[in-house]
């Protein structure tokens, strides 16, 4: 493999062998692959540039990044993650993980940044070009025996992003929403049912609360089933809080949990007090009794009692379980769309290399 440079060089950088599209003539220009921790904030800065100039609304720390190259799942970073640097300042990247879907399709999730300094200079196409050969090198089921499919997303307000891969042929398939609530309006004092209690979380329940969301998450779009290496990252994620967690349990088993989290970071960056109730889940056996909204409930408690002012989730659209009407019904308005785009591979219409389409 080799780098890719006009004109530096960087030997301790990780290398790639790329095709198509040629990347922009712009002098200093190294793609490369991440070569440790040096690379975690200016990624992070990257992010930050471009959840600004786009509307994102999010921060990304050196924990956040740390943790998604130490820990990779269904992805190798030497490979699947692009850094674009320019005289030797990393200005965009990106990432591509392929899975089989328990649904049966193939897909090669990707997503890239650049910085908004370097926009409209052919980079978000040698990004797109990347993940395109990338899909290609990774063949993970035998060939014909399920759909090969690349897969990206993009906020509503990612106005570039949404014209690059439109270009490129790529359909929208699917939509989800970001969602607030306020937590300063009455929050539904809702009852778990009897014989279901919630008990504190403890570091040595981890496991079993990671188990049992990975068999809930089962029947969620796109779900693949979560390697082993999975665990590692769950345990790393920077911002998670044991005190915050709601965690149902029915005797010895745990039916449900909300695994609620505070971005210390975030809120000082935006300047707010907003608190996250995510990975909410119950276990088949004990759905539709209202246990969701009785721990998110829970969960908006304790986010207020810890000062914030409110509260955000993400969710499918076209969520399987309801979920969507069990967010509207306790308080919970959407704030903003991803649009969820998919694009055959390889082109069975016209052919096209996705970044070349693009260049059209």
């Amino acid at each position: 493999m080799r780098a890719i440079e006009e004109p530096m060089t960087n030997a301790n950088s990780s290398t790639i062998d790329f095709a198509l599209p040629r990347p922009p003539a712009i002098p200093g220009l190294l793609l490369r692959g991440p070569v440790g921790p040096r690379d975690y904030r200016p990624i992070a800065d990257v992010y930050a540039a471009a959840a600004l100039a786009d509307g994102l609304d999010e921060v990304v720390t050196e924990a956040d990044i740390a943790n998604f190259i130490e820990n990779p799942v269904f992805k190798d970073p030497a490979e699947d993650i692009l850094l674009a640097e320019i005289h030797g300042r990393v200005v965009a990247y990106m990432w591509i993980g392929h899975r089989l879907e328990a649904a049966g399709d193939e897909i090669h999730l990707h997503r890239g940044y650049v910085h908004p300094e370097w926009r409209r200079r052919g980079l978000g196409r040698t990004l797109l070009g990347h993940a395109f050969r990338r899909a290609e090198a990774r063949r993970l089921a035998p060939e014909g025996a399920a759909p090969r499919l690349l897969q990206t997303f993009q906020l509503e307000s990612e106005t570039g992003g949404h014209a690059l891969v439109q270009d490129a042929g790529y359909q929208a398939i699917r939509y989800a929403f970001k969602m607030r609530r306020s937590l300063t309006t009455p929050i539904p004092p809702l009852a778990l049912p009897d014989g279901i209690e919630v008990r504190p979380a403890l570091p040595e329940h981890r496991r079993r609360i990671w188990e049992a969301e990975r068999e809930a998450f089962q029947d969620h779009w796109g779900y693949s089933p979560w390697p082993e290496e999975a665990y590692e990252g769950f345990l790393q994620f920077p911002h998670y809080d044991l005190g915050l967690w709601q965690v149902a349990w029915s005797g010895d088993q745990i039916v449900g949990s909300v695994l609620s989290f505070i971005n210390d970071a975030e809120n000082e960056s935006y300047g707010r007090r907003r608190g996250y109730t995510e990975d909410i889940s119950v276990r088949r056996p004990w759905r539709r009794r209202g246990i969701a909204s009785a721990l998110i409930a829970r969960s908006l408690e304790a986010l207020k009692e810890r000062g914030m002012t409110e509260a955000a989730l993400g969710v499918d659209a076209e969520n399987r379980t309801g979920a969507l009407r069990v967010y509207e019904r306790l308080g919970f308005a959407v704030d903003k769309q991803w649009t969820f785009y998919r694009r055959p591979l390889p082109s069975s219409v016209d052919g096209a290399h996705p970044a070349e389409a693009a260049r059209a």
